[in-house]
Formats: structure tokens, sequence, C-alpha cells
């Protein structure tokens, strides 16, 4: 059978969750910087596609923009890499199994976050900026992105960072339900690109656009650390709680305990 059942992938996701939580802190480093770096370059593409499209069929711009942007969590499941917003679902999974505590949770949280900002600011200032494929023809688009993150209060941000990564999480969730490349991707494709057209805010993806902004000589450091608060948390709950807490409790929950929840 090539597909895994739910309460398989529960499993999966729980093994995984305690790999990532014992790898050196040199793996953990490099292998954020390069899903940071991955999950920009997606941003970019998306940017570069939807820039294309005339004004009159901006609507259109933006659905292929967000076609075009899995190609981020595509390196980062296929490839391999560390990404935030999909460790704060495997994470908080082996902790409610009981695999790991919640000092590894915080360590592994913590190293990924600095890398993945490393790499995103990467890609935004040497391809952006250095390049110019931020700015130029492209600055209206990266302008227009990065100013409706910022401008977002911080409840609005929070709840939509609790959207994008119920999305996000999900689409690393259906990647373990294939063991074949080909159903992987496609497991991952639409519940990204759906975030993505809806608008909802992804920590890591923000860490690209608003520093390219930033970089043009608009938009402060100050908004990017406020608008990075509220989407981390937001982004935390989507996917440690409607996520990992919601299938833990379905297929992960040992028997004698799910009889005790009903």
């Amino acid at each position: 059978m090539s597909v895994n059942t739910p309460s398989r992938i529960t499993e999966l996701v729980i093994e995984a969750g305690t790999r990532k939580a014992h790898l050196p802190t040199r793996a953990t480093l490099i292998l954020g910087f390069l899903a940071g770096a991955f999950i920009s370059l997606g941003f970019l593409l998306a940017i570069h596609v939807s820039a294309m499209i005339p004004t009159p069929w901006a609507s259109f711009g933006t659905l292929l923009g967000a076609a075009v942007f899995p190609i981020g969590l595509i390196l980062v499941i296929l490839a391999g890499g560390e990404l935030l917003t999909g460790n704060m679902m495997s994470l908080p999974l082996a902790m409610f199994a009981g695999r790991i505590r919640l000092r590894a949770v915080a360590r592994n949280w913590a190293l990924v976050t600095l890398a993945n900002l490393l790499g995103a600011l990467f890609v935004a200032y040497c391809f952006g900026h250095l390049l110019g494929l931020t700015e130029g023809p492209y600055l209206g688009k990266t302008l227009a992105g990065a100013t409706s993150k910022v401008s977002a209060d911080f409840l609005h941000a929070f709840v939509s960072g609790i959207g994008c990564n119920w999305l996000v999480c999900l689409a690393v969730w259906l990647s373990y339900a294939s063991r074949e490349m080909s159903g992987k991707i496609l497991g991952i494709w639409f519940p990204i690109m759906a975030f993505v057209a809806i608008g909802f805010q992804h920590v890591v993806a923000n860490m690209f656009l608003i520093p390219a902004a930033i970089f043009a000589g608009y938009l402060s450091w100050a908004q990017l650390l406020e608008n990075l608060a509220a989407v981390f948390l937001g982004n935390a709950v989507g996917g440690a709680i409607f996520v990992g807490l919601a299938y833990y409790v379905s297929f992960g929950v040992p028997a004698q305990e799910q009889g005790a929840l009903q």
C-alpha cells in the first residue's frame, strides 16, 4: 500500500519530531539556514511570476504566484531542511507522546528560528537587494506584500498565523502519507498554494519579504519584529494545537487514555 493511514502518519511524525530534537546543533543550524533560504526562494519566484501579469489580471497573478510558491516547502521536505513552522507541529507531537521534553522543543525552536532568519536574510539581501530581484520592476509587488503584512495589528496577524500554519502543517502531514516523491509533492502543493492565495501570514516567509522591503529603503526593523512576534505565536498555535494536538488525541493517545477521555 503506497498511502499511510492517519494513525501511521501520527507515528511517523512523532518519530520525526524525536529525531529533530536530538539533531546536533551544527546540523540544526545548517539545515535551518537552508530551509529559510528555500522558503525565500519560493517567495522570490512567486513575486517574479505574479509581477509579470498585467494589472487587469492581478487576481490571476496572485493565484499563479501562489501556485509556484510550494517549491520552497518541497525543497525543505525532499532535499532536507529544518523549518520552524513544520517543527511547530512535529516536536510538540513528540512531546505530547512523552518522547521529548519541553526544553528540547524550546531549544530546537530557538535554533531553527535563528537559522531560518539568517537564510531568509541572505536571500533577501544577496538576491533581492544586490541583484535587484525584489526591486526595480518587482519593487511594487514586494512593497505591496510587505506593507500588507506589517499593517495588520497584533490580533489579526496572530489569527492569520494560526490559519497559515494549520495549512502548512497539513501539507507536511500529507507528505508523510505517501511513500513516493510524486505523492509527497502533490500532498504538499495544494495546502501551501491555499495559504498563499488566501494571504495568511507565515513567519519564515515574512523573514524574507519584510527585510526585502527594508533593504529597498522602506519599512523598519521594528515593524519586522512586531510582525514576527505575532505571527510566530499564531503559527505555533496553528501547528502545535490545530494539527499536532488534534491528531495526537485522535490517533496517538494510548487506548487506556482514550477510554478515560470518553
